[in-house]
């Protein structure tokens, strides 16, 4: 497909989007919102696809929001409704995508940058990367999912001061609150993705489609249901899939399992 606003790059097994608006800070407005839509259905299509990298072109992995189209989309209430629901759509695939899903934070990640970010399953940011929510600073509220992610993922308590105060914060310091996995300097961040990928790779397709199910759905219940929840996906898949005996069979005799799909 060709998109106006993504570049969209596809190389052993790894899909790569780019959000290539550049001089706007790649601005998740409607258009970009619509073209993450139908590149994420294509590549759930894709059997080849196993991982999907999201980063951004130039200083901004993305600032959020198109400000200045809010001006006249809230005055079309049905509209704006039908925008919500299509960044609900963008990050909800992210999060139950069958395969494994990493953000390459490269600049700013602001407002609907970081709920895009929070949608992936792993981040790794540029040290200098600057990571906030900032929705207040412009008397907006978070839209794509940041009210319920970012809580989830810090904590309430510092989630509120993200929210309330607005503030940044550096890639290095993301890291160290547990908000990105691996904080890196700027001109290693992709090589550092690039392990990362294909360390991920190299565990069974389908054991990282259970586990990713397992720890999203798991955090929707109570623990309780989580536990009834693990426990039933785990039966089905140890007696039924063929990778969960590949790998026994592989650790008896000293060799690498040879997974299916890998």
């Amino acid at each position: 497909m060709t998109y106006q606003n993504i570049i969209v790059a596809v190389r052993e097994g790894v899909a790569t989007i780019t959000l290539n608006r550049p001089d706007q800070m790649n601005p998740l407005d409607w258009g970009t919102v619509r073209e993450l839509q139908a590149c994420l259905a294509a590549l759930e299509d894709d059997r080849g696809v196993r991982a999907i990298v999201i980063t951004g072109n130039g200083a901004a992995f993305s600032a959020g929001g198109d400000l200045k189209g809010y001006l006249s989309l809230y005055k079309r209430p049905e509209d704006f409704r039908k925008f919500l629901r299509d960044l609900w759509d963008v990050c909800e695939r992210l999060e139950r995508s069958a395969n494994v899903v990493i953000a390459a934070v490269n600049g700013y990640c602001l407002a609907g940058g970081i709920e895009l970010m929070l949608a992936c399953d792993l981040v790794v940011a540029s040290e200098e990367a600057r990571i906030g929510d900032a929705h207040l600073n412009f008397g907006q509220l978070p839209g794509g999912g940041g009210s319920q992610r970012l809580p989830r993922a810090i904590g309430v308590p510092r989630a509120k001061q993200f929210f309330f105060t607005g503030e940044w914060v550096s890639g290095r310091e993301a890291e160290r609150i547990g908000l990105v996995n691996q904080a890196v300097p700027a001109d290693q961040l992709m090589a550092a993705v690039d392990g990362l990928v294909r360390r991920v790779l190299a565990k069974s397709p389908a054991g990282l489609k259970g586990i990713k199910y397992l720890v999203n759905e798991g955090m929707q219940v109570n623990l309780h249901a989580g536990l009834e929840l693990e426990l039933n996906y785990v039966h089905g898949y140890a007696t039924t899939h063929p990778d969960a005996m590949e790998g026994l069979i592989a650790f008896s005799e000293k060799r690498k399992p040879h997974f299916e799909g890998g």
